[in-house]
């Protein structure tokens, strides 16, 4: 038996992009960076980069947020975070010719958080800001003149995850600041489903399902008019029943 050659094998990396999603201004909008170096120089890209060989993928997402944008992640698992934003797998992309310095194996990460201040570039990215996803999903040609690399689907994959999982899930909550009104939470909604929604309606559905909302003991006037009740997120994770994503 010949011995084992590392060099006998093709080149072959582990990155990890994120697709972070954010509420501005009532649209849902999605992190990008301007590439700094080839391939896709000056091409918008999501954050991210390669795993190095001592970290797990986690690890490497969070890293790589900070590093190319300022901004921090946390897994919502873990004790004491109070920022509220939520970090998950979202899916594995391998095609082959995704890359073109070499067979590139991408794990995608989907961040979610409250509206986030304006982030700073570094580390390979010149430039970084919040771009609605519409603006960046839009196109017959997202590979020509939109994201670098396969970024517009991994893009429209957690678009869509984030849709889904709002439907069954309290995710939306994550959209939130810690307290936060009913009018607020019917606006994450509106902005990620990309629908107009029923204010009454909508109040007796979050209301009325089980473990969604609690009252958090106050009022507020921020959105204007009469004051509103704030809730906080309640302790249910699943929704039953669930909040179905109105047919366009």
């Amino acid at each position: 038996m010949s011995p084992y050659d590392p060099s006998a094998f093709p080149p072959f990396a582990v990155t990890v992009d994120l697709v972070v999603l954010t509420v501005r201004r009532d649209a849902l909008c999605a992190l990008v960076v301007r590439r700094g170096e080839q391939p896709f120089q000056g091409r918008w890209a999501l954050p991210g980069g390669f795993v190095r060989g001592d970290e797990d993928l986690a690890a490497a997402a969070a890293r790589e947020l900070a590093e190319e944008t300022g901004l921090c992640a946390h897994d919502p698992a873990a004790p004491g975070v109070d920022n509220g934003a939520h970090l998950e797998q979202l899916a594995t992309y391998g095609d082959p010719r995704r890359d073109p310095r070499m067979r590139v194996v991408s794990v995608a990460h989907l961040v979610l958080a409250p509206d986030l201040p304006a982030p700073r570039a570094g580390g390979d990215a010149n430039s970084a800001r919040w771009a609605p996803v519409d603006e960046l999903l839009e196109g017959p040609d997202q590979t020509a003149a939109g994201l670098a690399f396969d970024h517009a689907r991994i893009l429209a994959d957690g678009v869509e995850r984030a849709r889904s999982k709002i439907e069954y899930s309290s995710l939306a909550t994550a959209f939130c600041p810690p307290e936060f009104t009913v009018g607020e939470l019917r606006r994450v909604y509106e902005a990620v489903w990309g629908v107009a929604l029923d204010p009454r309606n909508f109040h007796r559905k979050v209301t009325g399902t089980p473990g969604f909302l609690v009252p958090a003991g106050g009022t507020t006037t921020r959105q204007g008019g009469r004051p509103a009740q704030l809730f906080r997120a309640g302790g249910a994770t699943l929704l039953n029943p669930p909040m179905l994503r109105p047919e366009v």
